[in-house]
Parts: structure tokens; sequence; C-alpha cells
């Protein structure tokens, strides 16, 4: 594991599963940045949020290890269908799982939560 890395090269590719998974379940794009938060760790994670390359239709989780902080943002089109209650079930289970000391687990986990949650409805369409 390079220094300061927190994850396995397994554990990446975990992720990195993870996040192809949950964007082709719910369209949306999912970015993960673990490390210092430089400020205020709300105003660093929309900002990190804000240099994406679709912000509307984007999802970041942040986390800082160090201030034991987890920031979740949401672009305008991800609300559409994800509510706020729905993004802080998913942040409750992913800090349960950094308690124990289980990083990438707790990524995983509220990945595909939120994927679940941003799903668009499925619609059924009848024949006139």
């Amino acid at each position: 594991m390079p220094a300061g890395d927190p994850f396995t090269s397994a554990e990446h590719a975990a992720l990195d599963a993870t996040i192809r998974r949950a964007e082709q379940l719910c369209r949306m794009e999912f970015s993960i940045f673990v490390g210092n938060a430089e400020g205020e760790p709300r105003d660093f994670a929309t900002s990190l949020h804000n240099t994406l390359v679709a912000p509307s239709r984007s999802i970041l989780v942040m986390v800082d290890p160090t201030r034991r902080v987890l920031e979740i943002v949401t672009g305008a089109y991800v609300r559409r269908t994800l509510t706020d209650r729905e993004v802080e079930l998913a942040a409750l289970h992913m800090q349960q799982d950094f308690a124990t000391g289980d990083l990438a687990g707790g990524l995983r986990r509220g990945i595909e939560m939120l994927a679940e949650h941003a799903r668009p409805p499925r619609t059924l369409h009848a024949k006139a």
C-alpha cells in the first residue's frame, strides 16, 4: 500500500467495482475523496463537487479520517430522486463501519445505498 494511502489494492479494486455498478444502476456519477479537508469540511466538499465534470448529476463522498468527518454532496439532478433523509441514512451506515475501522467497507455500503435510492422510479407503460 503506498504511503498515506488508506486502501489496499484489493480495496481499491472493490471500490472501483462498486462505483461502476452504482453508476450503472442509477445513472449518476460517483466520486470519492479520502484525505485532509482544507478549512470547513462542508465548504471543502462542496468546492470539490463543483469541480466535477457533471456536478448536477454527481454524488461526492468526502471523508477526512483525521478529523473524523464525512460529507456527502449531491447535485441538483440527483436530488430529484435522492432525498436528504436517504443521504443521512447512508451516512449513518457508513459511520458505523468507519467506527469499526472498515473505511473501504463503509464507503462501499454507503455508495450502494445511495445508488439504490438515487435510482429513478420504474414506470409502467400501458398501451392505450
